[in-house]
C-alpha cells in the first residue's frame, strides 16, 4: 500500500523552540538539544520505506538536515496543531496515499522499527496511535481521514490522547508502546547523550 510518512518540525530558531525546556536551560541549550533531536529524527526516518514529507512550521528550508534526496518539503497550514495536522493528512490522503503516518520530532526513543511496526499495523487496523508518556501521542497513522480527532483538543496537555481515543471509540485502534517525548528538563535529564548540551 502506498505510504506517506509526515514529520512536523519547527524551524530551529533561537528563542522559538523548546520554550519549556528553555525556561530551565536557556535558549541556546534548548536550541542545541532540539537540533540534536531533529538530526536523530532525520536519521531514523530516512530509512523508512515510504514517501517522507517534512512539514515546516514557518518556512521551507532547502539547505538543512532534511536532504531533498530523502524528504519532500511542505509548509504547515492552520492556526493550531490540530488544524495543521488535519491539513497535512487531508492533502496526502487525497493525493493517493493509502496509509499516512505522522511522527513527532522530539523523541530520542523513537526508532525505525517502531515506525515500521505502525505501518504494518495499518494493514489490519483503522488507526494506529503511539502514546506519549505525558498524555499526548508521538505517532498517529490512518487510512481514511478522521477529522474529529483534530478538533476541540487542548493541544500540549495531558488530555489529548484520551480525548483522541474517545473520538475513535467506534474504530479499530492499535496502540504502540508508550514513549517519552522531550518537552521539559525532567523529560530529558536521564539521557546521558544530551548532557554535553547544558550545564545545571
Amino acid at each position: 500500500m502506498k505510504t506517506a510518512l509526515i514529520i512536523f518540525t519547527r524551524n530551529p530558531e533561537l528563542g522559538k523552540c523548546k520554550t519549556r525546556l528553555a525556561k530551565t536551560l536557556g535558549d541556546q541549550s534548548a536550541l542545541d538539544i532540539y537540533k540534536y533531536l531533529l538530526q536523530h529524527t532525520a536519521n531514523i526516518t530516512k530509512q523508512i520505506s515510504a514517501d517522507r514529507y517534512v512539514f515546516y512550521s514557518e518556512e521551507i528550508n532547502h539547505d538543512d538536515i532534511w536532504s531533498a534526496a530523502h524528504f519532500k518539503k511542505k509548509l504547515q497550514k492552520g492556526n493550531d496543531l490540530g488544524e495543521r495536522m488535519h491539513h497535512a493528512f487531508e492533502a496526502l490522503l487525497h493525493s493517493g496515499y493509502e496509509k499516512v503516518i505522522i511522527v513527532g520530532s522530539d523523541l530520542l526513543d523513537l526508532t525505525t522499527t517502531i515506525i515500521e511496526e505502525a505501518i504494518s499495523k495499518l494493514d489490519i487496523h483503522d488507526v494506529v496511535l503511539g502514546p506519549a508518556e505525558d498524555g499526548g501521542y508521538y505517532l498517529l497513522g490512518m487510512k481514511t481521514l478522521h477529522s474529529a480527532i483534530f478538533k476541540n483538543k487542548a493541544w500540549g496537555t495531558e488530555t489529548v490522547r484520551n480525548d483522541t481515543l474517545a473520538n475513535l471509540k467506534n474504530k479499530d485502534v492499535s496502540l504502540l508502546k508508550p514513549l517519552n517525548d522531550i518537552d521539559t528538563f525532567d523529560d530529558m535529564k536521564h539521557y546521558n547523550v544530551l548532557k554535553p548540551f547544558y550545564k545545571i
